[in-house]
């Protein structure tokens, strides 16, 4: 294992966290995608990037199960990346097949690029706000079969996921104008190339 590279990820990501946490505590977080925590994003995708074209998706064999999930983190939060991201998918999808990265991570970021890219969802990992002020799932395909799908990636039954996200949910993090945010969020996706 290199411990050098594991270390630089798990930091990278430890960054990104506490990043996240200050903007959230002041409430500023809910506001757009705020600029600091955007360059925070940006930087640690580039960082990534440079390891992955040195050394392929970061396996835990290489750099340990922090390191590689530090690694997923990082790619599931290059949101303004498109093509990074895509890119990152293919990687984990590849590692998965063979065995090398659990399936959750890989699950997680089809349904972030899904969402993006403005299509339904397979496993019910992404969530927002709905019309009724609820923090719940976006839209999923074939929602008949969502809890057998995450049970074949290793997570949690769907309402599960929702009373969970739902308890998490910071306080201040709802939009006083939902349709507002909705089109700002739409402009952006248009903006970065999901759509």
């Amino acid at each position: 294992m290199d411990q050098s590279l594991a270390s630089r990820l798990i930091a990278l990501a430890a960054h990104d966290r506490a990043t996240r946490t200050r903007l959230a505590s002041d409430g500023s977080l809910f506001d757009g995608y705020h600029p600091e925590m955007q360059a925070v994003h940006e930087s640690n995708a580039q960082a990534l990037e440079t390891i992955i074209d040195a050394i392929g998706w970061p396996i835990a064999d290489r750099v340990g199960e922090s390191g590689a999930e530090a690694a997923w983190l990082i790619a599931q939060h290059a949101i303004g990346l498109p093509p990074f991201q895509r890119r990152c998918l293919g990687l984990l999808e590849a590692a998965v097949a063979q065995g090398q990265a659990p399936a959750w991570q890989m699950a997680m970021m089809f349904d972030r690029v899904c969402v993006f890219e403005g299509r339904a969802q397979r496993y019910g990992s992404q969530f927002d706000w709905d019309d009724d002020g609820q923090f719940s799932p976006l839209p999923i395909d074939d929602p008949d079969g969502v809890d057998r799908r995450r049970a074949e990636v290793g997570l949690e039954p769907l309402s599960a996921a929702i009373a969970n996200h739902r308890a998490q949910t910071e306080a201040g993090a709802k939009p006083a104008d939902l349709a507002s945010r909705r089109k700002r969020m739409e402009e952006w996706a248009q903006r970065v190339g999901w759509r």
